[in-house]
C-alpha cells in the first residue's frame, strides 16, 4: 500500500519499540499524538509528528491525510506514567475505534491494522484456546468490560469496510512496561503473592516481539485475518511466579492474590505462518533474562 505509514499513540510504550522497526524498513512514518511535547523519540526517528485526538474525527482525518495504512495503537491503559486507566481505556475502544475507522474511511487510508488483546480467547481453563475462541467470564465485572470493549474494537474494524488486520498481543511485559520490573521489585521486597491457587495460565508477549509481529504484518498484511500474537510457552502463574522469585534470590511466593485475569492458554501458530514470524523470547525464560 502506497503513502505513509500513520501510527496512532505514537506516544506509547509500545510505539518506542514499533517505531524504530519501521523506520529500519525503510517506511515513512506519520506519528499521530495528543501531546506534542513528549513525541521527541518519533522526532528523532525522522517521522513526521501530526497532532490529533481519536475523539475529534476531524483532526484525525487530517492527520491521516496522504497516508495509504493506518496503525492504531493507542491505548489508555494505567501504566508506570501514572497516566490512563481502565475505563478510559475501554472507552478508546469501544468508543474511539468507529472515529478512528471512520477518519481513515474520509482520508483515503487503504488498509487498518489493529492491536487487540489476545484475552478475548480466553478459556478461563487449562484446556487452549485460539482466533475462534471467545471469553465467556462474568460481563458486569472489571475485567468482562475490558473483553466486551474490546471485542466492539475488532467489530467496528471488521465492519469498516476498509482492508484490516488485527492482532491480538498476550499479555506485554519487558521495557517500559512496567509490568516484569513491578514483579521483580515485589519479589525483592518478600510482597510477590501468586494470583489465586496459582494453576491459571497466562500467555505473554515480550514487547519487542509484539512490534517486531506488528512491523512483519505491514509488510505481510494478512488481510481480513485475526492473529493471536504471544509467545511459544503460555506459563501457569506458579512457575512464572517461582521463576521471578529466583531471579530475586527468594524462594517461591505464597498463594492467594485476587484473580486479575482469566486462564488464557493461547497457540500463535496462525501469527507464526501468516506472518512468518517467530518470537525472539520463545518464553518467559528467555525474556526475563537478566
Amino acid at each position: 500500500m502506497s503513502g505513509p505509514i500513520a501510527v496512532l499513540g505514537a506516544n506509547g510504550v509500545f510505539a518506542r519499540h514499533l517505531l524504530p522497526r519501521l523506520r529500519a524498513a525503510g517506511h515513512e512514518v506519520v506519528a499521530i499524538v495528543r501531546r506534542p511535547e513528549a513525541a521527541g523519540l518519533a522526532q528523532a526517528l525522522g517521522c513526521t509528528v501530526r497532532i490529533a485526538d481519536i475523539y475529534n474525527r476531524p483532526a484525525l482525518t487530517a492527520a491521516l491525510e496522504g497516508c495509504g495504512t493506518g496503525i492504531n495503537i493507542a491505548t489508555s491503559l494505567p501504566g508506570p506514567s501514572g497516566r490512563g486507566d481502565f475505563a478510559a481505556n475501554d472507552r478508546l475502544r469501544s468508543e474511539g475505534t468507529a472515529n478512528w475507522t471512520g477518519a481513515c474511511r474520509d482520508a483515503g487510508v487503504g488498509r487498518i491494522l489493529q492491536q487487540g488483546i489476545a484475552m478475548v480467547a480466553a478459556t478461563g481453563r487449562a484446556n487452549w484456546g485460539d482466533e475462534e475462541t471467545t471469553f465467556a467470564g462474568k460481563p458486569d465485572s472489571r475485567l468482562g468490560h475490558a473483553v466486551a470493549a474490546a471485542l466492539a474494537m475488532e467489530t467496528d474494524i471488521r465492519d469498516s469496510d476498509i482492508d484490516f488486520a488485527i492482532l491480538r498481543g498476550g499479555l506485554f511485559y519487558g521495557p517500559g512496561t512496567g509490568l516484569d520490573t513491578t514483579w521483580l521489585a515485589r519479589a525483592k521486597e518478600g510482597t510477590l503473592v501468586v494470583p489465586d491457587d496459582g494453576t491459571d495460565y497466562v500467555s505473554l508477549i515480550h514487547v519487542a516481539d509484539m512490534a517486531a509481529a506488528t512491523a512483519r504484518a505491514v509488510e505481510r498484511f494478512p488481510s481480513g485475518q485475526t492473529l493471536i500474537v504471544c509467545d511459544d510457552c503460555p506459563v501457569i502463574w506458579n512457575d512464572l511466579f517461582a521463576h521471578i522469585a529466583a531471579l530475586a534470590g527468594q524462594p517461591p511466593p505464597p498463594t492467594g492474590a485476587p484473580l486479575g485475569y482469566p486462564s488464557f492458554r493461547l497457540s500463535n501458530a496462525r501469527a507464526r505462518a501468516a506472518l512468518d514470524w517467530a518470537p525472539f523470547y520463545p518464553s518467559y525464560r528467555e525474556g526475563f533474562a537478566r
